[in-house]
């Protein structure tokens, strides 16, 4: 072990969690003397207290053990402050390590290479962001009328890793990672406050980045950019609503309530209403027709549901004024006949994981700290693969 490894991440998962040496040595159950001892290097902690304190830190035993990977080429933003930022960075580091060790392992070396993709981008950039979106559609052999089943199966067809992170808050939906450190890579918040139609929105909006903005990965940025975020929105938008076809379903709902013909549309596409209406909004002049929309479907669901409908800023729609007393509309809510987790599902790690455990490249232990599962469930699965 490592005393000088242990002491670095000690410290900085502690940071990152706004936790002083005393509040960590107390939710680990031991004296502060005896954890000052371990992030001083001056004492090798016990298997008892190593687990105590990974506990304590929400993280697993050999996040404290090996170093870290650092991450520079990322783009990382978020609404506000994130207390757990560096944690995050951490978290993907690793995940994106594992992955490549795994295709290093296999030799199985990621499929595509993005600098194509972003060559397709360029070429039709000139044109707008929805001539963008509707190349790299076509570059990724979807029919022009056809909705994005699975868009992480897309992403991992086309080379891109897809990863999940989760994290507690409505302000940090995604991150993404250029290929100099690992990636490229999507990571999506997948904390199960958020709807899954936000995850794959963030999906598509970390696509985007990906393809538009690569001089934006810069880890030490935490400012957003309000053009290149209108760029991402409308990409995302328009790669996951080709605008010939929405425009085909919205007029087929003519004479429907508002509300219905929202929630109709939405499920075509799999996005949240936020995105139907985001793109409604999109080609009204007046601010107070975009407005005005926002707050009628607000209000129809509150009449409906005798709940106020509760607004995130992804995408952004107008500013929290415009919703007068609807007070809560700005914290993470629900999505009306919504989706679940299982629309949203990497699939790629999976089969690297399976293929090594079979193959006896990695323990059944290792595939589970890749996968972020129990040894138990593992086990499990694994006996689901023999039969």
């Amino acid at each position: 072990m490592s005393l000088d490894i242990l002491s670095t991440n000690l410290q900085k998962l502690r940071r990152a969690q706004g936790l002083s040496q005393d509040k960590l040595a107390l939710a680990a159950g031991i004296s502060r003397i005896a954890y000052l001892n371990i992030e001083r290097r001056q004492s090798e902690p016990r298997a008892d207290t190593l687990r105590a304190l990974a506990k304590a830190l929400g993280v697993r035993i050999p996040d404290l053990l090996v170093e870290a990977p650092v991450l520079k080429r990322v783009r990382f933003r978020s609404l506000k402050r994130l207390k757990r930022r560096e944690q995050v960075l951490v978290e993907v580091g690793q995940k994106l390590r594992d992955f490549s060790e795994l295709e290093t392992l296999l030799d199985a070396p990621s499929p595509k290479d993005i600098d194509e993709l972003r060559a397709v981008a360029a070429g039709v950039r000139k044109k707008g962001i929805p001539a963008v979106a509707a190349a790299m559609r076509a570059h990724f052999d979807l029919g022009a009328h056809e909705p994005v089943h699975d868009i992480c199966g897309l992403l991992e067809r086309q080379g891109i890793k897809v990863l999940s992170v989760n994290i507690a808050t409505d302000a940090f939906l995604g991150l993404s990672v250029s290929e100099e450190d690992g990636g490229p890579a999507v990571v999506v918040n997948t904390w199960e406050r958020l709807p899954v139609e936000h995850w794959i929105f963030s999906a598509a909006h970390e696509l985007a980045h990906l393809l538009l903005h690569l001089q934006a990965y810069q880890v030490d940025e935490e400012l957003e950019d309000k053009d290149q975020e209108r760029d991402a929105d409308a990409f995302a938008s328009h790669f996951l609503m080709p605008e010939a076809v929405f425009r085909r379903e919205w007029d087929d709902t003519v004479g429907m309530p508002l509300f219905d013909r929202v929630l109709k549309v939405k499920r075509v596409f799999r996005v949240s209403w936020r995105t139907v209406l985001f793109r409604l909004s999109e080609g009204m002049a007046d601010p107070n027709q975009r407005k005005v929309l926002w707050i009628h479907f607000a209000n129809a669901y509150k009449k409906i549901n005798s709940k106020v409908l509760l607004k995130m800023d992804e995408p952004e729609g107008v500013s929290m004024d415009a919703y007068r007393d609807l007070s809560d509309l700005h914290k993470a809510g629900p999505e009306p006949a919504g989706m679940d987790r299982h629309d949203f599902q990497g699939e790629r790690l999976w089969r690297l994981v399976h293929q090594a455990t079979k193959g006896g490249d990695i323990t059944l232990a290792r595939g589970a700290e890749i996968l972020g599962i129990k040894l138990n469930e593992m086990r499990d699965l694994a006996e689901s693969w023999a039969n």
